[in-house]
């Protein structure tokens, strides 16, 4: 019995969504093929001049261009924003910096704080139930 190593392939949204960029600016064949885990792998590895073009100018998705701002997805929605970003919009976005850019980075950082709060008490926790023997995963 010989085992059959067949190629693992994702949709082109799924490869975008990795490599992240937007789907609809990238080139027609990409968008209309598959893609392989080899031909992701090679994209990351050394990208073309579209995906470097991409990359460095946009337009941006979503998650990227919250990263870009220092906020998140559900806060871009907040603000407004609905649609891919480009370098230079976000840029100007960073520069006028607008009411509601400075309420969610103010919102983001709080939240940072909080979970940083938590991983902190989660791993005293976790020491006191080691040094009694507990199991410290309980």
């Amino acid at each position: 019995m010989t085992s059959h190593q067949t190629t693992q392939t994702m949709k082109p949204a799924t490869a975008a969504k990795k490599l992240g960029v937007y789907l609809q600016a990238t080139p027609a064949e990409f968008q209309e093929g598959v893609v392989s885990r080899s031909e992701l792998n090679a994209l990351q590895a050394d990208p073309p001049e579209w995906l470097q073009e991409l990359r460095r100018n946009g337009p941006h998705p979503r998650p990227v261009v919250a990263a870009k701002l220092g906020v998140s997805i559900a806060g871009l929605a907040r603000g407004g924003v609905t649609e891919p970003l480009t370098t230079e919009q976000i840029d100007a976005l960073k520069e006028e910096q607008p009411g509601w850019l400075r309420q969610e980075r103010a919102t983001q950082a709080e939240v940072r704080k909080d979970t940083a709060r938590i991983k902190e008490k989660q791993a005293e926790q976790a020491e006191k139930r080691a040094a009694r023997g507990e199991d410290p995963r309980a």
